[in-house]
């Protein structure tokens, strides 16, 4: 019962993936394509500790921990691009 349930929420994941990926190349703004990255960087955290639970072990969810830091690393330097115009001042 478990595996069909991971099975059906990972199909929604990667649908909310291709909406992402919608918005991220069809955005009017760049505010819009970023956030549709950062929703990006969500979705595939959870399709990975999705996997993670599919395959019964715990190596996925350090992998989906390096990629939640990376997702907030990057969300800072895209914002902080947008206040000031560059990264490092």
């Amino acid at each position: 019962m478990l595996d069909i349930t991971v099975i059906a929420v990972a199909i929604m994941i990667c649908l909310a993936l291709i909406l992402n990926l919608w918005r991220l190349f069809l955005g009017p703004h760049i505010v819009d394509r970023i956030l549709a990255l950062d929703t990006m960087y969500i979705n595939s955290i959870a399709l990975i500790l999705l996997y993670g639970i599919y395959n019964r072990t715990g190596l996925y969810f350090e992998a989906a921990l390096l990629i939640a830091m990376l997702g907030f690393v990057s969300s800072v330097a895209f914002g902080k691009y947008l206040l000031r115009g560059d990264i490092i001042e």
